[in-house]
């Protein structure tokens, strides 16, 4: 069986954000890039999978701008076998349904049989393509799975569900399964797999040879982002001075008055 992983690169939590003079966007001159960090359960979770199976592919799919290939080198320099990119300038401006639109287009053209991807990715915070992605294949999906064991043509996963109550899902297959902290711990690439990774096979397909070109782009996006704005500064600390008690009395006030938490 082939599996396959939905791979995203986002930027690196410690980057400093900077907003365009026209708010229209972010600097993207002086980013760091890295793989969405839920990402990485997805492609460890396939690669034990594939070694259990001792058959079949490991296949990154992801969509993006051009450096996006660094990301599924990666992926390739972690094991998996070869990638299959949409890096074409078709696609920018893509929202969720688009790029969902085109990976799913992208997958049924590889003899996949399972998907994993992270629960969310830590840029946009949609929780959506990989959803969208299971409804254009017409598979189930089961969302923020922490627990896998495969079954012949079912899985069994669980997933938390809030309240520190889990559910068991049983899943047929082919599906999609997107993949929480807990599940796994991802591996390191190793220099010799980092080697291997660059002769491994990347693909790229243009949104005509998927035949998407009217879902992608900025043109068809459903949904537009725009006024981009940084968060308020956050006020200056207040230093309470005086006796402890009355510390405490107005420290209790300003909770009561000001902040309104009790």
């Amino acid at each position: 069986m082939n599996i396959g992983v939905l791979l995203k690169q986002v930027p690196d939590t410690e980057t400093k954000v900077r907003i365009n003079g026209d708010a229209s966007g972010i600097e993207e001159g002086d980013i760091k890039w890295i793989v969405n960090p839920y990402d990485e359960f997805a492609v460890e979770e396939a690669l034990k999978l594939n070694a259990a199976l001792g058959e079949g592919e490991v296949v990154i799919f992801s969509l993006g701008r051009p450096k996006t290939v660094e990301a599924a080198r990666t992926a390739l320099a972690m094991g998996a076998h070869r990638a299959v990119i949409l890096d074409d300038d078709g696609y920018l401006g893509s929202d969720a349904y688009g790029a969902a639109s085109a990976l799913a287009k992208a997958i049924e053209g590889e003899d996949i049989g399972l998907v994993f991807a992270g629960k969310v990715a830590i840029d946009d915070q949609n929780f959506q393509a990989p959803q969208i992605v299971a409804a254009k294949l017409e598979w189930p999906h089961v969302t923020n799975v922490n627990a896998f064991d495969h079954e012949g043509d079912t899985a069994l996963v669980k997933r938390d569900v809030g309240g520190g109550t889990a559910e068991q899902v049983r899943v047929a297959l082919p599906a999609v399964l997107t993949c929480d902290k807990g599940l796994n711990t991802p591996r390191y690439a190793s220099l010799p797999g980092i080697m291997k990774a660059k002769r491994k096979p990347v693909k790229n397909l243009s949104p005509s040879d998927l035949g998407v070109e009217d879902d992608v782009g900025a043109d068809n996006a459903k949904v537009v982002l725009s006024d981009y704005t940084m968060p308020p500064a956050r006020p200056a600390g207040r230093i309470l001075e005086g006796e402890l008690a009355d510390q405490i009395k107005e420290l209790v006030g300003l909770l009561r008055t000001e902040a309104k938490v009790i």
